[in-house]
């Protein structure tokens, strides 16, 4: 990496300083909600979900190309309706499938998704492996986190990634400092927004809207990834990401105008 450090030691250093982060922030949620079960649980998904997840993002990546991972992998929006609605969690109502069928395509359209017959099999059966785990773990999150408030929720998600990362590092190489004041600003970077926003706006989601509307909405991330790369990489915006943005984009609509007519799901 351009970095000096392996993945596994930027991952590290991503989460722990994140963890920090929001151990100071929940310092008096802390005092409020002791240290019990619910946070071993919490810290158990984090350290184990959430890190063959992302091990199993990146080992795909040696069997198939990005966008073809990225389509597989954000399938499971449709994985979290399918399970949530066989355990008469969330229906899956008419509007929710016409938006997960609409973000579907728009994933699809977006990556350019290319012919199946062309990518590995072995690639395909770990990028929606990948995907049902992460459809799984949603719903179990969401389940777990109930007592706490968002911020809390993600203190311990994230501490139990950042164990299971400090782990594969000492038995990987050992971990290794950033090198360079830039490298320490991306890592705070990475963790501030990438992290502790990121995980406490998931939680916040996952609280108010479920688990099935909150996977839905969250396929808008690779059309903001393609804004960003646009704008900061200078890579351009082509018509398909173009129309797959607008495809999302109308399913989330279509999502929220949709719950303002109905009950809130039974969770």
């Amino acid at each position: 990496m351009q970095t000096g450090m392996s993945l596994v030691n930027v991952i590290f250093w991503r989460f722990s300083i994140a963890a920090v982060l929001l151990l100071v922030i929940t310092w008096r949620a802390r005092k409020e909600h002791p240290f019990n079960k619910v946070a071993w649980r919490l810290m158990a998904l984090g350290g184990i979900a959430q890190a063959l997840t992302s091990y199993l993002s990146f080992k795909a990546l040696d069997y198939l190309p990005v966008g073809a991972l990225a389509f597989l992998f954000y399938t499971y929006p449709a994985w979290v309706a399918i399970i949530s609605s066989a355990r008469g969690k969330e229906a899956l109502t008419k509007p929710r499938l016409v938006a997960l069928v609409m973000a579907m395509i728009g994933i699809a359209v977006m990556v350019e998704a290319p012919h199946v017959k062309a990518l590995s099999t072995i690639g395909i059966l770990i990028a929606l492996g990948t995907a049902l785990i992460y459809a799984l773990y949603l719903p179990m999150i969401h389940e777990a986190q109930k007592e706490l408030p968002p911020l809390l929720s993600s203190f311990y998600l994230v501490t139990g990634i950042t164990i299971t990362f400090l782990v594969t590092s000492l038995l990987t190489g050992g971990i290794s400092l950033p090198a360079t004041p830039a490298l320490w600003g991306y890592l705070l970077l990475l963790s501030v927004v990438g992290t502790v926003f990121a995980f406490g706006s998931l939680m916040a989601g996952l609280d108010i809207l479920g688990p099935v509307r909150t996977s839905i909405i969250s396929t808008v991330e690779p059309f903001f990834t393609a804004i960003l790369g646009a704008a900061i990489l200078e890579q351009g915006l082509t018509l398909a990401i173009t129309v797959g943005g607008l495809l999302i984009a109308a399913a989330v609509v279509i999502l929220e105008q949709s719950s303002v007519r109905e009950e809130p799901a039974g969770v």
